[in-house]
């Protein structure tokens, strides 16, 4: 009869092991508009982009040291070495979480020789004796108000969270890297400008230097040429200032040391790619710092379930079983079996609970701290939306913007040029001095650098328009 009810209380227990009290799951609402304000009329990706690995998006730029660069930084990268180890101690913990599903079973051994005391009261007829002993002890608690469940639950979504942390490191670590790449070859396009300027300016100095011996030209006029030519010797060594910082920078990001890695310098060939963003809704999907912050809401949701059953009874089953005996010769016989019953019962389970009756307010304090975490975590989902909204917008006028400033500015390089030409051709059939060469020549190469900044600019609002859709696009 008693093994009978002992039964019925399992299955009864196990029952209710159903019951979860953790509040049902919905993502925050946020207000999310049909389309981007700033995408204005984008045409489609080439055909081809399709094709192209949506983790490897600097393809598209066909730059081979580029492609080798950001391979180095994804796989030596400390940073995201880091965040990979950080990965796997999530992970772990889950593992934790996961391990209380089942029982804990302890082996249980030991062998002595004891002397009892033959001077107290009620005194043993035999003062000395050997014992030993071999048993295993089994606990294992019952789930029945989710516990465990929604412990196991929220240790899952941190990890998740951390997975989407670590993809979210990478795609940035990746940008930084084709931001700093591209920036170095802009300063490599601006030294040769400037260093050809610095010619340009000797040049202009030797004229009106010879022009103030013969008394044509005034001694400001020579200092003004000397403060052109300083400044352009300062400006030449400041790029080159520019460019090593940004080489070192490289050299980190792919975890090299400075001194050992150099770039040759190359010509700056910018390739502009437009890019067709998805709708907004989507953007909740492909951004892993959103799907990081909506993980980490759905744990905190999970956290209240934990919170909340720690106001019920916890229900445990205690397990013992072992065999004792004074010699090992006997210790193996069915006689040395030994067995309770009770909260720890030998060769049957015995369910127990147990249930906080005074606490001074602390299980509460629990549950307001846990439901105060999700609604920070809430919190910082909707800001992380916002934030990526913002960075799509901003990275979408930009290239609107810049892609106007690009077309005008090539259009005024383009007539500097030609004003240059015209002025060479002017000096050698005799119309004008050598020094409206100079003149027109350092405006055509000013024109240029204005050129390569917008170009660059506008080469970098791409990535970064790409790592704010989440690092990669289909046609």
């Amino acid at each position: 009869m008693k093994k009978t009810g002992l039964i019925a209380q399992m299955f009864i227990l196990t029952a209710l092991s159903a019951c979860s009290l953790a509040p049902q799951y919905q993502r925050p609402p946020m207000d999310i508009p049909g389309n981007y304000k700033e995408s204005g009329i984008w045409k489609r990706a080439r055909p081809h982009l399709a094709e192209v690995n949506r983790g490897a998006w600097w393809l598209i730029f066909a730059d081979p040291e580029l492609n080798a660069l950001e391979e180095k930084v994804t796989c030596d990268n400390q940073n995201v070495k880091a965040a990979f180890a950080r990965y796997q101690e999530a992970r772990a913990q889950v593992e934790i979480a996961r391990s209380y599903y089942f029982p804990t079973i302890q082996g249980i051994f030991s062998s002595s020789r004891e002397q009892a005391s033959g001077t107290v009261a009620n005194k043993d007829k035999v003062s000395l004796f050997s014992d030993q002993l071999i048993g295993a002890n089994l606990t294992y608690e019952l789930d029945v108000f989710g516990r465990i469940r929604n412990l196991v639950a929220a240790s899952e979504y941190r990890a998740i969270a951390s997975a989407d942390d670590l993809a979210a490191l990478r795609l940035s670590m990746q940008a930084e890297l084709a931001s700093d790449y591209f920036s170095l070859r802009a300063t490599d396009a601006s030294t040769r400008t400037l260093d050809t300027m610095v010619r340009a300016y000797q040049r202009s100095l030797g004229i009106v230097t010879r022009r103030h011996k013969e008394g044509t030209a005034a001694e400001a006029d020579v200092d003004q040429a000397k403060e052109q030519l300083d400044n352009a010797k300062t400006q030449a060594a400041d790029i080159r200032l520019v460019r090593a910082q940004y080489e070192h920078a490289i050299a980190t990001l792919i975890a090299e040391v400075p001194a050992n890695f150099s770039l040759k310098a190359v010509r700056f060939k910018p390739i502009f790619t437009a890019i067709a963003p998805y709708y907004p809704t989507t953007l909740l999907e492909r951004r892993p710092d959103i799907a990081a912050a909506e993980r980490r809401v759905q744990a905190a949701n999970a956290d209240i379930g934990v919170a909340r059953a720690a106001f019920f009874p916890d229900f445990n089953i205690f397990a013992q079983a072992g065999l004792e005996s004074a010699t090992f010769k006997n210790l193996f016989k069915m006689p040395s079996l030994f067995w309770s019953l009770g909260p720890a019962a030998l060769a049957v389970a015995s369910p127990t609970a147990s249930l906080t009756l005074f606490d001074g307010g602390r299980l509460r304090g629990l549950l307001h701290e846990a439901k105060a975490t999700y609604y920070e975590t809430v919190a910082n989902y909707r800001q992380t939306v916002l934030s990526a909204f913002q960075d799509v917008e901003d990275n979408l006028a930009a290239q609107r913007q810049l892609q106007e400033e690009y077309h005008t500015q090539t259009a005024a390089a383009q007539a500097a040029k030609r004003a240059y030409i015209q002025a060479e051709y002017r000096y050698q059939t005799g119309i004008d001095s050598y020094l409206y060469v100079v003149v027109a020549e350092n405006i055509a190469l000013r024109s240029e650098l204005s050129l390569i900044d917008v170009a660059a600019r506008r080469q970098l609002a791409t990535v970064r328009l790409i790592k704010a859709l989440g690092g990669g696009w289909n046609t």
